[in-house]
């Protein structure tokens, strides 16, 4: 603990040192105030994506009344989305963490209000049978996207704030009454909404947020254990009362056993990356956009990829993740260094957000796992999806800078 504290004070006193000229001047404005290669990571995901859309779209927007026959019609609106997202992340940069530590609870309030409306008929909009969106007659709004960042937040606030009754250290029977069992309640409460919309995507990223960041803050690994236990148990009462995710589960088994049935979606994402090979066919190329596979534009936007881009395309998107994810995890690490341990479970549980979904979007993609109608994040169409990650790395960029404004000896 000494030598960290001697070297925070030495770093300190050379980034409050007056400008002298020479080695010291370039190295004091060579420290940057926000991490580029995170930024440009995120915008090369954004802009990546917003190429890929519109080629994955225009099949379907030209055979669709809906969108008036207009090939442009998603590209439009993902591009607006975008902007937005962008714009409303440039004004979430501006909030201190202090300040979203302080909203955390009310925000998870807020999300969870939005998603009981999402069931009340009349105001909850249906789509291919799952009433997942509130219409702002302009564009619809998907509150279990929001809720995702809601839950990073609350979920970093309880380990804080209940940080003495997580650990070993304490009786076991203590750490699972007062540390474990209130938010193990809140998130049932908040999956059971999920799950009657139903939107089971959404809850398993969901949980695994709240879990990791409460293994992150400390919690006792003896509970980890006894959840890995009750997991079949839970996912077989699941599947039970949904027959329909059992279907699934057999088709992701064996897609080709009814390729124009359950396995159809995969069946087609399949083909798709086999006709890709190392390089693909050309970009705009794909034939399996031609309205033989679903959700091109979507939940399966990866697999077009893959068709037109090859191997090469699908691994410089797995590349561009695996960079996001070790800066926030960097960032986290940072964030704990300098005691701050809201940050730093804010930055990790972004990582794995945007980790537990990418895996989970690229795995039912290549018929590892089961379908799920999860997007791909940064890329895929859809604006609350868009706008929450966007938001999400704000908060992330947020922690960087107030960390480097440490290491300067700056307050926060």
């Amino acid at each position: 603990m000494r030598k960290r504290v001697t070297l925070t004070a030495s770093v300190r006193h050379v980034a409050t040192a007056p400008f002298s000229g020479g080695a010291l001047a370039r190295d004091t404005r060579a420290m940057l105030t926000y991490d580029a290669s995170l930024a440009w990571t995120s915008l090369l995901l954004l802009a990546f994506g917003l190429v890929m859309v519109y080629s994955a779209s225009i099949a379907m927007a030209e055979a669709s009344a809906y969108t008036g026959n207009r090939a442009w019609y998603f590209l439009m609106r993902h591009g607006m989305f975008v902007a937005v997202g962008l714009s409303i992340a440039a004004v979430t940069f501006q909030v201190p963490m202090k300040a979203w530590e302080r909203l955390a609870p009310w925000l998870f309030i807020a999300g969870a209000a939005l998603l009981v409306l999402v069931l009340i008929p009349g105001i909850g909009r249906t789509v291919n049978g799952s009433r997942r969106w509130l219409s702002l007659f302009v564009v619809n709004v998907q509150p279990s996207e929001f809720m995702k960042l809601a839950v990073v937040l609350y979920a970093a606030s309880y380990a804080v704030r209940r940080a003495a009754f997580l650990t070993a250290e304490q009786p076991l029977k203590r750490t699972l009454i007062r540390g474990f069992l209130p938010l193990f309640a809140v998130m049932v409460g908040v999956g059971g909404l999920l799950l009657v919309e139903p939107d089971f995507g959404a809850f398993v990223v969901i949980v695994a947020i709240a879990f990791a960041i409460l293994f992150l803050g400390g919690l006792d690994w003896r509970l980890f254990l006894g959840l890995a236990l009750l997991l079949p148990v839970a996912l077989g009462a699941i599947l039970i009362n949904a027959p329909y995710r059992l279907q699934r589960l057999t088709a992701f088994l064996d897609p080709w056993s009814d390729p124009l049935g359950k396995g159809y979606q995969l069946s087609h994402s399949l083909i798709a990356f086999g006709r890709g090979e190392w390089f693909g066919v050309g970009l705009g190329s794909s034939v399996e956009k031609l309205l033989f596979l679903p959700e091109a534009h979507t939940d399966f936007l990866l697999a077009v990829v893959a068709e037109e881009l090859g191997f090469a395309g699908v691994a410089l998107v797995i590349a561009l993740f695996t960079w996001l994810l070790y800066r926030a995890y960097a960032i986290g690490r940072q964030a704990a260094r300098h005691e701050r341990p809201f940050a730093a479970l804010v930055a990790q549980g972004i990582g794995v957000w945007f980790g537990v979904q990418a895996f989970i979007n690229i795995g039912v993609n290549v018929g590892v796992l089961p379908t799920k109608g999860l997007t791909l994040p940064l890329l895929s169409f859809g604006g609350s999806g868009i706008v929450a990650n966007c938001v999400a790395l704000a908060i992330l960029l947020r922690i960087d800078f107030e960390n480097r404004r440490m290491l300067r000896g700056y307050a926060v």
